[in-house]
């Protein structure tokens, strides 16, 4: 267990939705890094407030997300919130997602000197259009107005805006007139049980890897690189993430494409596989599969979408693909050029940039003014 390294004299609350003993989604798995990032940085004087998972199924749940009552979120639950924030004493608190607006409006008219600080996984009125458009229904327009909604008062009502990237900042400047006061980019906890040796060869059949579960824009990705790109290569691919199993007689060919689906642990899979595929043109944020890739020291070919955010290190990390030919240029590329199952060059971008360390480094330099911190223990 790691020790927190700063006492501060100023508790915090953060405010999230309900924690995953083993994640296994992106947003699931970033949503207990900052939990953790927190704890580390703030100790004993972290007040950890959980959303309870409450499905929308009645025509007033949906009702009720209008008013910004989304993920858990419901009046209990924030009076129990403000109640919480007036007993510790806490003076910041930290959102963990953006369409918990109807949250940070409220803190900011009851207790306005509390400094709200706001994460943004996506922008995610983005993120639900894209949704939408991939598969249009009363629900999801539905979903799209009451996000953009409980999102424009995240937006108006925090102090500070972090964003995972520019991209990101400057679509929020475009829809609500506001861009993020910081940039923090996606980091991940450290998955990797063992340490390879650089020079150590790949054994066994070679294969690609794709990575993630089936929301609209993995789920287009992989079906679009199936149907144009398989037929052009030479290498097997492995489909690995929760909802898949349910996609085998659509995406799998005898021979070339593989479907696993979900899987107790991503460990193997990174450790086998030769690269990683990243075939994603839609969507908000960072993509975690590819701060993934580097952790296990893989090489990733991705399109422009799954590098944003990685820009400054893509050159590095892999390839960036358009179009099908470019995708079939970049795996002969890879085929020739990938011949260790571990690179420790992408390994130290992942430590750098996206670990947890990282994580820890820039959460401090935007939460804690230099008056709040005392001395190290």
């Amino acid at each position: 267990m790691r020790k927190t390294d700063t006492k501060h004299d100023y508790p915090l609350i953060i405010v999230t939705k309900q924690l995953e003993a083993e994640p296994t989604g992106g947003r699931e798995l970033l949503c207990k890094l900052n939990y953790d990032v927190l704890l580390h940085i703030y100790g004993k004087q972290l007040t950890l407030m959980e959303l309870p998972i409450l499905p929308c199924k009645r025509a007033l749940d949906i009702l009720n997300a209008f008013r910004g009552h989304i993920d858990g979120l419901d009046a209990d639950m924030i009076s129990s919130i403000i109640k919480s924030i007036r007993e510790t004493g806490a003076t910041k608190v930290f959102v963990d997602g953006s369409n918990l607006g109807g949250f940070v409006i409220t803190l900011k008219k009851t207790l306005p000197e509390i400094e709200i600080t706001t994460f943004f996984h996506n922008v995610e009125s983005r993120f639900f259009l894209g949704s939408f458009r991939q598969r249009k229904s009363l629900r999801a327009i539905a979903v799209l107005a009451a996000n953009y909604l409980a999102e424009r008062k995240s937006v108006n009502y925090s102090d500070k805006i972090i964003c995972l990237n520019q991209r990101d900042s400057l679509l929020l400047n475009k829809v609500y007139g506001r861009g993020a006061t910081h940039i923090a980019p996606m980091a991940l906890e450290d998955k990797m049980e063992n340490r390879f040796d650089a020079q150590q060869e790949t054994h066994g059949e070679l294969f690609a890897l794709f990575v993630g579960g089936t929301f609209y824009a993995n789920q287009s990705g992989i079906t679009w690189f199936v149907k144009n790109v398989v037929p052009h290569i030479n290498i097997r691919i492995c489909i690995v993430g929760r909802g898949f199993e349910k996609l085998h007689d659509e995406l799998e060919v005898p021979g070339k494409v593989e479907v696993i689906g979900a899987v107790d642990s991503l460990d193997e899979w990174y450790r086998r596989a030769r690269f990683v595929i990243a075939p994603i043109f839609d969507g908000s944020g960072m993509k975690t599969k590819v701060a993934e890739a580097l952790m296990f020291g893989k090489k990733i070919i991705g399109t422009p979408e799954a590098f944003t955010g990685y820009e400054d290190i893509s050159g590095e990390a892999g390839w960036v693909c358009n179009t099908v030919d470019e995708f079939v240029l970049a795996i002969e590329q890879a085929n020739i050029e990938v011949q260790s199952s571990f690179d420790s060059s992408l390994r130290n971008l992942y430590e750098q940039n996206y670990s947890f360390n990282a994580a820890v480094e820039q959460y401090k330099s935007i939460l804690i003014a230099p008056e709040d911190s005392l001395q190290n223990v």
